[in-house]
C-alpha cells in the first residue's frame, strides 16, 4: 500500500473514494419506469387497476340516481329546488361518512378560491338535510356536531357554507349496499355585468345560464376513498356517472335547454315547434323550431298554468346535469351522423341580437361531434344542446355553454371528462390538454388544411426550468400561476413529442383504444400512461415519467460532423434529462453517386433522407452519440436534428450543420 495514503486525512480519503466514484458514473442516468404512488400501488394490488392499463378484475364506481325538482324566480333570480338522491355503495368497504358538494358557495364573501371569482351571492342555502333516513340540523346557531381531524366539533351549518361538506353517518353504509339523501335548497344566480361569467350566470332577470346548481355527491373511489378537494375555481370537476329525472318550473314562454331529453314536449312545446322538431332528424338543414318573433306563452311555449311552465329532462349515465332558460331565445337545431350510430340531433340556443354570430355554430358542432366520433368513438348521448349566455365556454354531458370560437373544444368535451370520466381537479391535462390536442386535428380538418403538430414539442424547450411550474402529476387545485398551462397548455407539446416517437396515427389509435376501455369510467394517469405503453407495444416508462413526472428538457444539438471516405459522423448531444430519439434529416449535395439508403433511413425524396435512432442509444447514460452516416459516397450539404420539432429543445440554432453565420454589421452600427 502507499505509504503516503496513511498521511490523509479520513475525510480526504473520503474525498477521493467520491471523486472516483463520480468519475465512473455515467454522464445522465435515465429514469426509465413509472413513479408510483401508494395510492396507485394499493389499487393493483386490490386488483381494481393493473399494468395493462385497463380496469382491473375488481374495479368498482358508485351509481347515483337524481330525481330533482326546482324552480325559478325570476323576479329574484333565485333558483329553489328538492332533490332525492338514492347511491349504491359498490365498494369492498363500508362508508361512514359521506362528501356532498355544494359549488355555489364559492360565490360567498370569504369562501375559499383561485380563480378570481368575482360575483358575489349568499352561496347555497341548505334549508333540510335527510342523510339515510336521518334529519339533521342545519340551522345556522344549533347546527349538529360533526367531528373532524382534530375531534373537536364543528356545526353542520359552518359545514354547509364550504365547497366540500363530509358529513358523518349515525349507521355506515354497508359494501354493496345503498344510501340516500333528501335536500331543499336554494341560490341566487350570480348576475354577470363583465365580459364573462364563471362558468354560469345571468344577464339581468332575462337569460340564464345554470350549473353546479344541486347538492351533488362526491366521487367514492378506489384510489383515494372520499374526493373531498375543494372546489377553488379555477381546476374542474370529478363526478359519478348515474341518471337524471329533472324537472324545471319557469315561467311560460320561456325556452329551456339541458342535459338530457325532454320528456313532456306536448305540454310545453307548441304544435308548430313540436312539427319542426320532428323534421330534425331527416335532414342535414337547419330547422328553425323558434324564431325572434315567436315569444311569450301560446307562441314559443304553451300557455302553461298560472302562467308558468314545467320542462322535465331525463338523463342516462351522465356526471352532471345543467340547464339554461331564456324568454329571449331563438331556437335552431340540425342533426350530425354519428357513424356506427347514425343521425343525432343538436341545438342551438341564442339571442335574436346575436344571430349573425351563432350563424356559424351549426356547421361547427355538426363537424366536432363527427369529427370526434371518427377521431376516438361514436359520441354516446341523445343530443346536444348549445346556449348563449355570459359565459363563453364551458361543458357538462350534452350540454355546452359557449360562443362559436369555443364551440369545438366545449363539443370536444363531450369525450373527456363526460364519457372517460377523468379527475379534472387533479389531472386537467387529461381532459383540457387532450382537448386541445384534438382541437389542433379537428379545426383544420374544418378548414380543409394538413394538420400541424410539428414544432410543439420543441416549443416545451422555451418553457422547461421555469421554478413556477409544476408537473403534469400536481393536484392542480394548486398548480398556482401556470394553472392553464398544466391544464390546457402542456399535453398538446407532450402528444407531439410521443407521435415523433411513434407516429402520430398510431397515437391516435391507441387513444382511441383508451376512449373505448375507459368509456363510462374513472382512469387514472397511470391507467392512460400503461393502456399507451400496451397498446403501442412499446415499454415507454422513460417517456411518461420525464413528461408526467418531471419538468425536463431534451436540449439537442449537432455537436460535430466529420466525414471520412463514403462515412460521415454526425456527433448528437443532449444536454437535458430527457431522452429523445436521434432524428437526422440528410439533405444531399444535387450531384454524385447514387443514394444507398440505410436500413434505419427513410428517402423524404430524391436528395433528402430521415435517419432515425431509436431512443434506447442514450440508456447507457452518455450524453453524446455518433451517428455514421453511410449513403454510398453521395455528399452531404446540410443535416438537421429533429427536423419535425417534435422534442423539448431551447436552442434550434443548434440543431443544424453547418451553422448558419450570422450577418456581418455594417460599419459604424450600433
Amino acid at each position: 500500500m502507499n505509504a503516503r495514503l496513511f498521511a490523509l486525512t479520513p475525510l480526504a480519503i473520503l474525498s477521493l473514494a467520491s471523486t472516483a466514484a463520480v468519475a465512473q458514473a455515467p454522464e445522465r442516468t435515465i429514469r426509465r419506469d413509472i413513479p408510483m404512488t401508494n395510492m396507485i400501488r394499493r389499487a393493483h394490488a386490490a386488483g381494481t387497476r393493473d399494468s395493462t392499463g385497463r380496469p382491473g378484475r375488481n374495479y368498482w364506481q358508485l351509481w347515483t340516481d337524481y330525481k330533482i325538482t326546482a324552480r325559478l324566480d325570476s323576479a329574484t333570480s333565485t333558483v329553489s329546488g328538492r332533490e332525492t338522491l338514492s347511491f349504491r355503495n359498490n365498494s369492498d368497504s363500508a362508508m361512514r361518512t359521506i362528501v356532498l358538494r355544494l359549488d355555489q358557495n364559492i360565490f360567498r364573501p370569504g369562501t375559499q378560491n383561485a380563480g378570481g371569482v368575482d360575483l358575489i351571492t349568499d352561496g347555497m342555502k341548505v334549508t333540510r338535510l335527510v342523510v339515510n333516513g336521518q334529519t339533521l340540523d342545519v340551522t345556522d346557531t344549533l347546527g349538529s356536531p360533526i367531528p373532524n381531524t382534530q375531534r373537536r366539533t364543528v356545526p353542520l351549518s359552518r359545514i354547509l357554507k364550504g365547497t366540500s361538506a363530509r358529513i358523518p353517518l349515525a349507521t355506515p353504509i354497508a359494501a354493496h349496499s345503498t344510501g340516500t339523501v333528501e335536500a331543499d335548497w336554494s341560490f341566487q344566480v350570480p348576475r354577470v355585468e363583465g365580459p364573462r361569467g364563471f362558468r354560469m350566470g345571468r344577464w339581468a332577470d332575462t337569460l340564464y345560464q345554470v350549473a353546479q346548481w344541486y347538492p351533488r355527491l362526491a366521487v367514492f373511489d378506489d384510489l383515494r376513498g372520499w374526493d373531498s378537494e375543494p372546489y377553488l375555481g379555477n381546476a374542474e370537476f370529478y363526478n359519478n356517472f348515474g341518471h337524471f329525472d329533472v324537472s324545471i318550473d319557469v315561467p311560460a314562454g320561456w325556452i329551456v335547454g339541458a342535459t338530457g331529453v325532454l320528456q313532456n314536449p306536448t305540454e310545453v312545446l307548441t304544435p308548430a315547434a313540436r312539427d319542426r322538431l320532428g323534421r330534425v332528424i331527416g335532414s342535414d338543414s337547419v330547422q328553425r323550431i323558434v324564431t325572434a318573433t315567436e315569444r311569450g306563452p301560446g307562441k314559443s311555449t304553451t300557455a302553461g298554468t298560472n302562467g308558468r311552465l314545467v320542462w322535465r329532462f331525463a338523463a342516462d349515465t351522465v356526471g352532471d346535469f345543467a340547464w339554461a332558460t331564456s324568454n329571449q331565445f331563438v331556437w335552431d337545431a340540425s342533426r350530425a351522423n354519428i357513424p356506427g350510430r347514425g343521425p343525432v340531433p343538436f341545438n342551438v340556443m341564442y339571442l335574436p341580437g346575436h344571430a349573425e354570430a351563432f350563424a356559424p355554430a351549426p356547421r361547427v358542432v355538426r363537424h366536432a361531434l363527427e369529427y370526434y366520433s371518427k377521431l376516438w368513438m361514436p359520441y354516446a348521448f341523445p343530443q346536444l344542446t348549445m346556449v348563449d349566455g355570459p359565459e363563453l365556454g364551458m361543458e357538462y354531458p350534452m350540454f355546452i355553454m359557449s360562443a362559436v370560437f369555443a364551440a369545438d373544444h366545449e363539443t370536444g368535451h363531450e369525450w373527456w371528462p363526460m364519457m372517460v370520466g377523468v379527475n379534472e381537479t387533479w389531472y386537467g391535462w387529461m381532459d383540457e390538454g387532450f382537448n386541445q390536442y384534438m382541437n389542433i386535428l379537428s379545426e383544420a380538418d374544418l378548414d380543409g388544411k394538413p394538420y400541424k403538430l410539428d414544432s410543439l414539442g420543441m416549443s416545451y424547450g422555451g418553457i422547461s426550468g421555469n421554478e413556477l411550474e409544476p408537473p403534469l402529476m400536481w393536484d392542480e387545485n394548486y398548480a398556482g400561476p401556470f394553472y392553464g398551462f398544466v391544464a390546457y397548455g402542456k399535453a398538446p407539446l407532450m402528444l407531439s413529442s410521443l407521435g415523433g416517437v411513434v407516429g402520430d396515427s398510431a397515437v391516435w389509435r391507441a387513444m382511441s383504444d383508451y376512449a373505448k376501455a375507459w368509456r363510462f369510467k374513472h382512469p387514472s394517469p397511470w391507467d392512460y400512461a400503461f393502456f399507451m405503453n400496451n397498446a403501442l407495444h412499446q415499454d415507454l416508462g422513460w417517456f411518461w415519467n420525464y413528461w408526467l413526472f418531471t419538468t425536463e428538457s431534451v436540449d439537442g444539438s449537432i455537436q460535430d460532423v466529420k466525414t471520412s471516405g463514403r462515412r460521415t459522423t454526425v456527433t448528437v448531444r443532449q444536454n437535458g434529462q430527457m431522452p429523445a430519439p436521434v432524428t437526422l434529416k440528410v439533405e444531399f449535395a444535387p450531384a454524385g453517386p447514387a443514394i444507398r439508403p440505410m436500413s434505419n433511413s427513410k428517402m423524404a425524396d430524391a436528395n433528402t433522407a430521415i435517419v432515425t435512432y431509436p431512443v434506447d442509444v442514450w440508456f447507457p447514460g452518455s450524453r453524446t452519440f455518433n451517428a455514421v452516416l453511410d449513403f454510398g459516397g453521395r455528399g452531404i450539404s446540410r443535416i438537421t436534428l429533429d427536423p419535425a420539432g417534435r422534442f423539448p429543445d431551447r436552442n434550434a440554432a443548434d440543431n443544424v450543420w453547418p451553422r448558419a453565420v450570422a450577418a456581418p454589421k455594417p460599419a459604424g452600427g450600433n
